[in-house]
């Protein structure tokens, strides 16, 4: 049991030095290195359930001991394990950011593109300049309709409330 624990007390400060080489790592080694260390954190596992067998097969003066011992380990493991998979979601959000950064790098933009689109299609169907102006005060014409009319159902609405209630 003793030179199990050891090996796999050894494995855990291999990972822990191998998490620090994963920050520094390059963006094609940064997955060899994340396989490996997930490799040795399943091999600590393993390692760990075999602890916990013989732990329970210790003597009962031992058997505390040992038991605490093999807790600790696999607390050290289940850190180590987070630690690793905090690391590949940040890694995941920055590519992420990278492809989203990329795509509006990429991406033209125009000013008032839906009126252009709009007197684009007008010329195409043979309106002139005139008629697109007539057709654009129409519009401003309507709007201000619109807006009056609402301020005026608002004011006989008030009134009928306040003279008829």
């Amino acid at each position: 049991m003793e030179a199990l624990y050891h090996q796999s007390n050894k494995n855990v400060h291999e990972v822990q030095s191998h998490m620090g080489r994963l920050e520094t790592a390059d963006k094609q080694s940064v997955h060899l290195v994340e396989n490996e260390i997930q490799a040795r954190i399943d091999q600590i596992f393993s390692n760990l359930e075999r602890l916990e067998i013989l732990c329970s097969k210790e003597p009962p003066s031992k058997r505390q001991n040992a038991k605490l011992r093999v807790d600790q380990l696999k607390y050290d493991v289940q850190h180590l394990q987070t630690a690793l998979r905090n690391f590949q979601h940040r890694r995941y959000a920055r590519e992420q950011q990278d492809k989203e950064r990329e795509e509006l790098l990429t991406r033209n933009y125009t000013t008032n593109g839906a009126q252009k689109k709009i007197l684009d299609v007008a010329n195409m169907l043979g309106l002139s300049n005139t008629v697109m102006r007539l057709i654009e005060k129409r519009a401003f014409q309507d709007k201000a309709i619109m807006i009056g009319g609402m301020v005026f159902t608002c004011v006989v609405m008030v009134l009928v409330f306040k003279y008829l209630t």
